[in-house]
């Protein structure tokens, strides 16, 4: 009985159905890069470096022949993530041109060197090779104190095109006022966080779930704004040289 609890919340961390609702605290965020990576899952193919992987919350999305976790080398990394590789921090252990496609999911924000990271991102994908990088644009900091940056969707167009890559698609994830109370519910998340896993969910299900609903009802009937939003999800390709 345990372990179905813990694989049903496991799993409405980041493919959340109504149940997250009551569930997961960070339901809007989740929510909305789910839908987004999955409306662009069918451009990822062949060999794919998942980079920043964790638990690869996302591989099943994918058509790929292949599917590389890879992270930076720590204790804590080797332990609890499912990376098939480890790397210094700087230089991905794989040769030029190895990858038809490059997954990175809330990862850049923890990025200190952004241009030599995305060199090396354009060094192992194939000319023509597909990256897909979602990034937050209103988040609180988080994994102290390895946050270093937050990007405007033109701040973000700018760095991956000066890196060689050109922009196929660009979308706002929640981009209305769900944003707002998933800020809410982040404010209170980290306010009452336990050790104690059924104490979250008792605290989510009755201090944030009434913000869940109620954000999501009002997003049926209140405009977007898409200034303000959660999420930067970008589709790219690897320029090919003349």
């Amino acid at each position: 009985m345990i372990k179905k609890l813990k694989k049903l919340i496991n799993s409405e961390q980041f493919r959340p159905s109504i149940l997250g609702l009551f569930l997961n605290p960070f339901f809007f965020a989740r929510k909305g890069l789910f839908e987004n990576i999955f409306a662009l899952a069918k451009y990822i193919s062949g060999k794919t470096l998942d980079i920043g992987c964790g638990q690869k919350p996302y591989e099943k999305l994918f058509n790929s022949s292949r599917y590389v976790g890879l992270e930076i080398e720590t204790l804590e990394n080797k332990k609890n993530k499912r990376a098939d590789c480890f790397y210094d921090g700087k230089t991905f252990p794989f040769r030029d041109d190895e990858f038809e496609s490059v997954i990175v999911s809330e990862v850049f924000e923890h990025v200190f060197n952004p241009d030599d990271f995305l060199n090396e991102i354009h060094r192992v994908l194939k000319p023509g090779g597909t990256l897909l990088i979602t990034v937050p644009f209103v988040w609180d900091e988080h994994e102290q104190p390895n946050d270093y940056a937050r990007y405007t969707s033109f701040g973000l167009r700018h760095i991956l095109e000066k890196s060689g890559f050109e922009v196929i698609e660009h979308r706002k994830s929640v981009c209305d006022i769900r944003a707002v109370f998933q800020l809410l519910n982040g404010y209170i998340y980290k306010k009452t966080v336990t050790k104690n896993i059924y104490a979250n969910i008792l605290i989510t299900a009755f201090f944030m779930s009434p913000f869940n609903i109620l954000g999501e009802l009002l997003s049926k009937v209140l405009p977007k704004n898409e200034d303000l939003y959660l999420d930067n999800v970008i589709l790219l390709k690897k320029k090919i040289s003349a």
